[in-house]
């Protein structure tokens, strides 16, 4: 893996280009990984994946705790690891274990053994150890050190202790390699002293980059900008740093303005299962391009519910100017009626279309940057939200 920041806009904000192995072409960061069930799109098929903006979408996320049910990671590493297994051998696998849809961190009842997770088959301790041989069975692009995580409101004695476990598990971690790019946990909870003693150890360690974990788990967003720029303020500037729980368009923009290049993606899951789709513009704020007014059913301005009756007769595309593949192809009132039956085609339709333009949405995140204008299309962004919210309010 190689890492370079290529452009700065005022403050930390930054653009990158990220080179991994399988991909055959560069991706620029700020990116989003793709979130996946055992190394998938939960709707998207393989043969689709091709229809989303490329290279853009070559990053996967998965959790190896997915495998702890099913085909076991044994036999994965005997067909020869998850490119392999699943032929998508020219996507980057990048390995994390709390992935925010069915694989959470259990803080009660994790010790110093392992870290707990709340997982498909159950409440599971896994160790340092048995975390390792399912990266080195999975042969991840990147994967990230155990992380014994905790939420807000914990006791400055759990979080202590918390930052001790994630650093002594990351030397264990990193002992046993099987190879591939590590990114070093840092953890810390809402506590900025915390946080930054667990960013100085974990960037004198022999890493390729950094992941921020221990985010939405109960801080409110006001505290987070201090706490990101506590870490941010610590860790090189050459290498990538990732994070988990930053989701929403707003919490992408903090993340970026703090330095942040990589994103996980359960947002995109969360809006499909529920029958939304995003249509907030991002190319001119001041224009709405969808063709959906504010008194919509189900319209906040930044999604709509396509389950809501209003659009049963609607023939248009979920977004007029997008060019995926559902909105080339589809009407809203198709995809309401496909919810209404619960037919499973809605749901892939749907995530099409949201990790499109999601996906757009960082690439004009990093045209803003290149041109220096970061600080202003963030805020840009967050004063049509709240001028729809208020308006809103009025009606």
């Amino acid at each position: 893996m190689k890492f370079a920041v290529k452009a700065w806009s005022k403050g930390r904000a930054r653009v990158g280009v990220l080179q991994l192995a399988n991909c055959p072409q560069p991706i620029e960061t700020p990116a989003l990984l793709l979130s996946t069930r055992k190394g998938l799109p939960l709707f998207i098929s393989p043969d689709l994946l091709p229809s989303l903006p490329s290279p853009d979408s070559y990053l996967l996320q998965m959790s190896p705790l997915h495998f702890l049910d099913g085909i076991s990671t044994k036999t994965i590493s005997n067909i020869g690891g998850l490119h392999q297994m699943l032929g998508l051998h020219e996507y980057a696998f990048a390995a994390v274990p709390r992935d925010s849809i069915v694989c959470l961190p259990e803080c009660d009842s994790t010790n110093k053994i392992g870290a707990s997770f709340e997982t498909p088959s159950g409440r599971r301790l896994i160790k340092p150890v048995e975390y390792m041989e399912m990266i080195s069975s999975l042969k991840p692009n990147l994967w990230v050190s155990l992380a014994d995580e905790v939420p807000a409101w914990v006791s400055a004695k759990r979080n202590r202790t918390s930052v001790d476990r994630t650093v002594r598990w990351l030397d264990e971690c990193i002992k046993l390699s099987p190879g591939g790019a590590v990114f070093g946990a840092i953890v810390g909870g809402a506590d900025v002293e915390e946080r930054q003693s667990c960013a100085q150890e974990v960037a004198g360690r022999n890493v390729s980059g950094y992941w921020i974990g221990g985010f939405g788990l109960g801080e409110s967003m006001d505290e987070r900008p201090a706490l990101l720029n506590a870490i941010a303020d610590i860790l090189p500037p050459e290498r990538p740093r990732q994070i988990c729980g930053l989701e929403l368009p707003e919490e992408v923009l903090q993340g970026v303005a703090a330095g942040i290049d990589l994103f996980d993606s359960t947002y995109i899951y969360h809006l499909t299962l529920g029958g939304f789709a995003l249509t907030f513009p991002f190319e001119n704020i001041q224009r709405h391009e969808s063709n959906s007014q504010p008194i919509d059913v189900g319209s906040d301005h930044t999604k709509i519910n396509l389950r809501a009756t209003v659009y049963r007769k609607d023939t248009a595309p979920i977004v007029d100017c997008c060019s995926c593949y559902t909105c080339q192809n589809h009407t809203r009132s198709y995809i309401n009626h496909l919810l209404n039956v619960h037919e499973m085609l809605a749901q892939i339709l749907l995530e099409i279309h949201n990790t499109h333009h999601y996906l757009s949405f960082f690439h004009s995140i990093r045209t803003a940057i290149k041109e220096d204008k970061f600080e202003q299309f963030r805020q840009t962004f967050i004063d049509s939200r709240r001028e729809h919210l208020n308006v809103t309010a009025v009606l």
